[in-house]
């Protein structure tokens, strides 16, 4: 049987549920529009010659494909290097979120821990709360514990976060308790219960998790600038912002040729796990 739509047959009758759904679909391209303007802008811009760039009245479409803007962009950034750090950190940040957003989040929904719906409720309240307010309390810890221009002070906060763990929280949820209970009584540790059973049958929400931390942790600058005084420790946002945005040696051509390798690698990842995202999301918004 085929899936029903947004409108049944009968929907389609009706003058004013189809105005109202024409009007939708008028909002969604409207949005996707704007949405996709400045990406274009950036890509059109990185193709052209230095002189087309802020040519008025503006030329959308470069006359001759600069593809060397790109081989210069790499040049002039070391982008190899920059690009390095970076994949250490977001590796190291998705595998710190997944074992302990996961552990969490587990303990919540299946061991009984005391109190368990005030934590629930903790970190709920905490959604509520400006990142702002406590970027500066976090960085005094870090340093008190010595961890500026290192590596852990990416990876430790990149755990701490509650929406993650509210949305792997509920899905676990939905696991029957019995499955557990079985394990447990075959004399399986609370550690592999969660291990072999919990992880395998929560694969679309945990991939999710990972698409949200790779995400965050690839197009964030302003943590890195403020935690790392170690230059050759940047990663690659953190560069483009403090080398080549400001920079006047280099072209503007070439910088939009920069931003659009800063583009490619999230555009990928979205590209290959579109449908883990919405799978994640809809699993984890179940209740069991």
């Amino acid at each position: 049987m085929a899936e029903r739509g947004i409108l049944s047959p009968y929907d389609y009758k009706k003058p004013t549920v189809l105005a109202v759904y024409a009007l939708l679909i008028l909002l969604v391209v409207i949005a996707a529009l704007f949405t996709l303007y400045p990406y274009t802008v950036t890509i059109l811009n990185s193709l052209k010659a230095r002189e087309e760039v802020f040519v008025f009245p503006v030329q959308y479409w470069p006359h001759h494909l600069k593809w060397h803007n790109y081989a210069e962009a790499w040049k002039f950034l070391q982008l190899w290097h920059y690009l390095k750090n970076t994949i250490f950190i977001v590796a190291g940040n998705m595998a710190f979120s997944l074992v302990i957003i996961g552990l969490a989040a587990f303990s919540l929904a299946h061991l009984e821990v005391p109190k368990r719906r005030w934590f629930t409720m903790f970190f709920m309240l905490t959604l509520l709360i400006p990142p702002s307010t406590y970027i500066i309390p976090n960085f005094l810890n870090l340093k008190s514990l010595g961890l500026l221009n290192t590596f852990w002070a990416f990876w430790l906060p990149s755990a701490a976060n509650a929406f993650n763990l509210l949305l792997i929280r509920s899905f676990f949820g939905t696991i029957h308790k019995e499955l557990f209970e079985s394990a447990r009584l075959d004399g399986a540790s609370e550690l592999r219960c969660f291990f072999r059973i919990a992880v395998p049958l929560s694969v679309p929400v945990l991939i999710t998790l990972l698409i949200f931390t790779f995400s965050s942790s690839w197009n964030d600058w302003f943590w890195p600038s403020l935690i790392m005084q170690k230059e050759n420790m940047y990663p690659l946002a953190s560069a483009v912002y403090k080398y080549v945005i400001p920079s006047r040696s280099i072209d503007w051509n070439v910088k939009f040729a920069v931003l659009v390798l800063l583009l490619i690698p999230p555009v990928l990842f979205f590209v290959f796990f579109q449908k883990y995202i919405v799978r994640g999301m809809n699993l984890g918004a179940v209740k069991g």
